[in-house]
């Protein structure tokens, strides 16, 4: 019996048919090796671009910044003096100069600006980087429909990422946030799911215009090409061999996009258009504005969330850009 198994063995090994599975057999193994070693190299390689972000002084300056505002946000409840929605909070020391005691001053209902400014970072940081989130999704798998399937996808897909790139930003927000904010008592987090919703839907088609170029250029090249020979279906082609080398793009441009949010949020609440109930540093701007704190000179109103919005735009514009020069050949050849 031993015997006969190994003879058939062999006359298939023999036979052509038999070579050509063979050589499948083999061809794939190769290639699920390689894949293997391609995980473990990816990681390597991340962990070489961190370091080389962090030696960029834009990107150390970004990310200190970014790292120190994270932490204020993170310990926010603890760090923050007194709890400033709390009724006991409310004193008739109004618009107070900063003191021992209020190291900002107080607002026009007598309470910490220092805790304001605290808790509204949480506010300010968490749009920001939701909604980034939402809108580098959407724009990442539009792009790769777009530029993957090509035809009437990419067309249909190409009108509508014009079109959202031709919509005026913060008028649109406005308005959609305008009509949506009366209907956001029963979300989770009152309007600021509704800014988040907002900002994240109108900002995808940069990102998807980056991602689909990437793809255009990726699907012909010949790794991409072998997987597909050797069967893989395309939504795992899309997986692991298209998705991983758009994901430095975007995350650069994701980075960047959280400056633009983190702005377009400021300025729907000094609209009014934030949540009344949370802190928020644009929200803490336009109560600063009603209340006359630059005729009154009361600067800890005003001056500390103004810099806190100047410092976040500034540590995430430098650390994208510093992202950007990694990932984007032309700007890598510039260096």
């Amino acid at each position: 019996m031993e015997e006969d198994r190994v003879r058939e063995g062999r006359m298939e090994r023999e036979t052509p048919g038999g070579a050509g599975l063979a050589a499948t057999d083999e061809h794939r193994a190769t290639a699920r090796r390689l894949l293997g070693e391609g995980r473990s190299g990816r990681c390597a390689r991340a962990a070489g671009a961190v370091r080389g972000v962090l030696r960029d002084r834009r990107g150390a300056i970004g990310a200190g910044l970014l790292t120190a505002f994270a932490l204020i946000a993170a310990l926010a409840p603890w760090l923050s003096p007194q709890d400033p929605r709390a009724a006991g909070s409310f004193s008739s020391v109004i618009l107070a100069d900063p003191s021992a005691a209020h190291w900002l001053g107080t607002d026009e209902n007598g309470r910490d600006l220092l805790s304001q400014v605290l808790l509204g970072a949480q506010d300010t940081m968490l749009v920001g980087f939701t909604a980034a989130l939402v809108s580098s999704v959407i724009g990442t798998a539009v792009g790769i429909a777009a530029g993957w399937f090509g035809g009437w996808t990419d067309r249909i897909l190409g009108i509508l990422n014009d079109w959202f790139l031709v919509l005026p930003m913060i008028p649109v927000t406005v308005l959609a946030a305008s009509l949506l904010g009366n209907r956001a008592a029963h979300l989770p987090l009152g309007r600021t799911t509704v800014l988040i919703m907002v900002i994240g839907l109108f900002g995808w088609a940069g990102t998807s215009r980056i991602v689909r170029a990437e793809v255009l250029s990726l699907k012909h090249r010949a790794f991409v090409e072998r997987s597909v020979v050797l069967g893989a279906g395309q939504l795992r082609v899309i997986r692991t061999q298209i998705l991983p080398n758009v994901a430095p793009l975007v995350l650069a441009n994701a980075v960047v996009y959280v400056a633009l949010a983190v702005l377009t949020e400021s300025t729907l609440s000094y609209l009014g258009l934030g949540d009344p109930d949370r802190f928020s540093w644009g929200g803490m701007l336009q109560s600063a504005q009603e209340a006359g704190a630059m005729s009154t000179g009361a600067w800890g109103y005003f001056l500390a969330p103004g810099l806190g919005i100047t410092l976040v735009v500034l540590g995430f514009s430098l650390l994208g850009h510093a992202i950007e020069s990694r990932v984007d050949p032309r700007l890598r050849e510039q260096r």
